[in-house]
């Protein structure tokens, strides 16, 4: 069983990739959208759930996604089948990263995805290149919430707090205009929905060759959540817009 496979199963019952509730999700997608009729792009959208829900609560938006995950590309195709938005959204398996569109796009998304590239700053590069005039970026980002141990920034990586996180963002030419902050609620139903479909997945497939590995994957990504990073981890939202050169 491979890391997309285990990812797949987490996410089973939480099919926004990140630590959001449903209610997060629609309030950004509220202010992210310019307009009725915007074209949306998703970079790394796995199984394209904002775009779904994006495209749902608007009828004349059109979105495109991007990522390498053949498998998560087919679940979207067949849930906006079922949704009827199939006809106005285009997917593309490829690295998100070479991504070239003809034309700009309203607003581009990458929520959780900024490993793609490298890191923030890299994906807003990404995201500015495809971005229209007016446009705006939604993008999601972790970050220290109180200083971490050791084990949580080898777990986790090196990362800023909130204030040098933003500081950063408006530092490379952007302007929040509205963002939220993941509150402990959704921190931890986002864990607890992650380690526990994946156990229950285990449990209920206990004759699949793959059924200890996602139990062991599910017990050790728990561990290092709950000894590790819990108490210092942080996620934020962010909806940008480029700074206009005369501010600038």
């Amino acid at each position: 069983m491979n890391r997309e496979q285990i990812s797949r199963l987490a996410h089973a019952d939480h099919p926004i990739a990140a630590p959001l509730d449903d209610e997060a999700v629609r309030r950004l997608l509220d202010r992210a959208v310019p307009r009725a009729d915007a074209r949306v792009l998703d970079l790394g959208c796995g199984g394209a759930e904002w775009m779904l829900r994006a495209l749902t609560a608007h009828p004349r938006l059109r979105a495109e996604g991007v990522d390498v995950s053949e498998r998560a590309l087919a679940h979207a195709r067949e849930r906006a089948n079922v949704l009827g938005v199939d006809e106005r959204l285009v997917l593309h398996h490829q690295d998100a990263a070479d991504f070239t569109a003809p034309d700009p796009f309203d607003l581009v998304i990458s929520v959780g995805a900024t490993h793609a590239f490298g890191g923030l700053l890299a994906t807003l590069a990404a995201a500015r290149k495809h971005l229209a005039p007016g446009g705006r970026v939604l993008v999601g980002e972790g970050f220290w919430e109180s200083e971490p141990g050791p084990d949580a920034v080898e777990m986790l990586g090196d990362m800023d707090d909130l204030p040098a996180t933003v500081d950063r963002v408006v530092a490379d030419g952007w302007i929040p205009v509205h963002a939220h902050i993941s509150t402990r609620h959704e921190l931890d139903a986002y864990e607890w929905s992650w380690t526990g479909s994946l156990a229950a997945w285990a449990l209920d497939h206990a004759g699949d060759p793959g059924s200890a590995q996602a139990l062991q994957a599910a017990t050790t990504h728990r561990s290092e959540w709950l000894h590790g990073y819990r108490d210092a981890f942080g996620f934020v939202t962010l909806v940008l817009r480029p700074t206009p050169e005369s501010l600038s």
